[in-house]
């Protein structure tokens, strides 16, 4: 298992493994948060917000939920809205640099969406 947290460490992350490759977003959101997504499960990915910290912001096309700690405000992880879609993003910033600066990184361009 690989962990990480927030900056206050209210909400933590859990992944059973690096991810092979991160995307960059460039959509109206993900280039404002600055995250680099890992793509999982859902249910591959453990969240932990024993505190209630958790805030949600749907934006645009109010496919995903984008979640972000209302504590210190860091951007955690995005779930889809409709639980058939089995992919999630993990904003690997919130983990040790060790784990993800080797990885490569694509550029997924949500901004022609």
């Amino acid at each position: 298992m690989i962990e990480g947290s927030c900056h206050c460490g209210a909400v933590r992350l859990a992944l059973p493994e690096a991810p092979e490759d991160l995307g960059s977003c460039n959509c109206s959101i993900c280039r404002r948060i600055g995250g680099l997504w890992g793509y999982y499960r859902p249910n591959e990915v453990g969240v932990s917000d024993p505190d209630g910290r958790l805030a949600g912001y749907v934006q645009g096309d109010a496919t995903l939920t984008t979640w972000h700690c209302a504590h210190c405000g860091c951007t955690t992880h995005w779930s889809p809205r409709d639980p058939a879609y089995e992919r999630m993003g993990v904003n690997l910033r919130m983990f040790d640099p060790a784990v993800w600066e080797p990885l490569p990184r694509r550029l997924v361009d949500g901004a022609s969406w």
